[in-house]
């Protein structure tokens, strides 16, 4: 299962070669769904306000139509890369249970790729999970498990939030595993958002002393910035390559965020919470041009005109699907995250 072949002059992203090689490039994404639920009611969730007697008077034209807008986004994330051709990995959070990922992946953009997707039942009380969508064309997940959140101090032993979806599988005939996060939202402090990238960082550190020559990546609405302690600090994730060391991690979202982008919009000012984190493993470090297995390439913000408030107080941020009890039949609050992957073709 190869991904697009594509010939390249290489003079992309600081690679070069003085003949024409070959390369497999690979899309990885992330998108925070903003509250893709279902019209039913999952017993002892708090999901009410996404049913017809709600506050968001949800129903299947409601539901139906949010289906056909994520789809639409998440089938064209990648393309401006690999046209026809989009991402191979999506993390994707905000979506309550399998039945809605299960009609997310059935809408047309997507079922003609075949997409699949991995999931594991969650403990978060308004039953927002994590998920991984993938091209079968591409990936084969090997091993999925949802490692769970801890509360470290006693004070906390009621907190229940989003767990660590993890999926291990073979990208391009490399071992990866991808570490899907939704970290406690800004309501908590700091914290427990340090706590929860702590946590992400020893599974990480796990995963990698079992199986030295795996590649992870961890991705996710982080709910903090790439400065912020939780990515800095607690899971070790650096501003450049250059910084990396074994046990670290590179966050390219940094200076993009520094460049004056964002993906989501808060009184006027960017935020970068939806990061896609990668281990040494899936760099060139010390000026190495080495792309005989997966290396990074490139990432970017994915945005579309469609994706954007065009009018009114909030222009230019992020169109979603509800502002103020208003239906926009939007799309989320977030914009989408993409890492591009390249390797050698044999």
């Amino acid at each position: 299962m190869k991904q697009l072949i594509i010939a390249i002059l290489l003079v992309v992203s600081g690679i070069a070669a003085a003949q024409e090689k070959k390369y497999n490039v690979y899309g990885i994404g992330f998108y925070n769904l903003e509250n893709l639920f279902d019209t039913c009611h999952d017993e002892g969730k708090n999901d009410y306000e996404y049913l017809a007697e709600g506050t968001n008077k949800w129903n299947a034209k409601k539901y139906e139509s949010k289906l056909a807008n994520m789809s639409k986004v998440l089938a064209e994330m990648g393309t401006d890369m690999l046209k026809n051709v989009g991402c191979a990995l999506i993390g994707v959070s905000e979506v309550e249970n399998a039945r809605s990922l299960a009609d997310l992946v059935a809408q047309p953009p997507l079922a003609a790729r075949n997409f699949k997707f991995c999931h594991v039942e969650g403990p978060d009380r308004r039953g927002v999970d994590c998920a991984l969508l993938y091209n079968p064309r591409f990936f084969e997940p090997t091993d999925v498990k949802l490692y769970p959140y801890v509360p470290k101090l006693e004070k906390d032993s009621n907190f229940v939030t989003r767990g660590f979806l993890t999926v291990k599988g073979t990208l391009g005939g490399d071992e990866l595993a991808v570490i899907v996060c939704h970290l406690p939202s800004r309501a908590a402090t700091s914290y427990y958002r340090e706590l929860g990238a702590e946590q992400v960082r020893l599974l990480k550190d796990s995963l990698i002393k079992a199986q030295p020559q795996l590649k992870v990546i961890v991705m996710g609405d982080m709910n903090d910035d790439p400065m912020d302690l939780s990515m800095a600090n607690s899971l070790k994730a650096r501003k450049s390559i250059k910084e990396v060391k074994a046990d670290d991690m590179f966050n390219p979202w940094w200076k993009t965020l520094e460049e004056g982008n964002g993906s989501i919009k808060y009184r006027g000012n960017y935020n970068l919470f939806d990061q896609i984190i990668l281990s040494p493993q899936l760099l060139n470090t010390d000026g190495k041009k080495d792309y005989s297995s997966l290396k990074y390439l490139k990432h970017q913000i994915f945005s579309r005109d469609y994706l954007i408030q065009q009018e009114g107080k909030y222009k230019g941020y992020p169109l979603r699907t509800f502002s103020g009890g208003v239906w926009l039949n939007g799309y989320s609050d977030h914009l989408p995250t993409i890492v591009y992957l390249v390797k050698e073709a044999k």
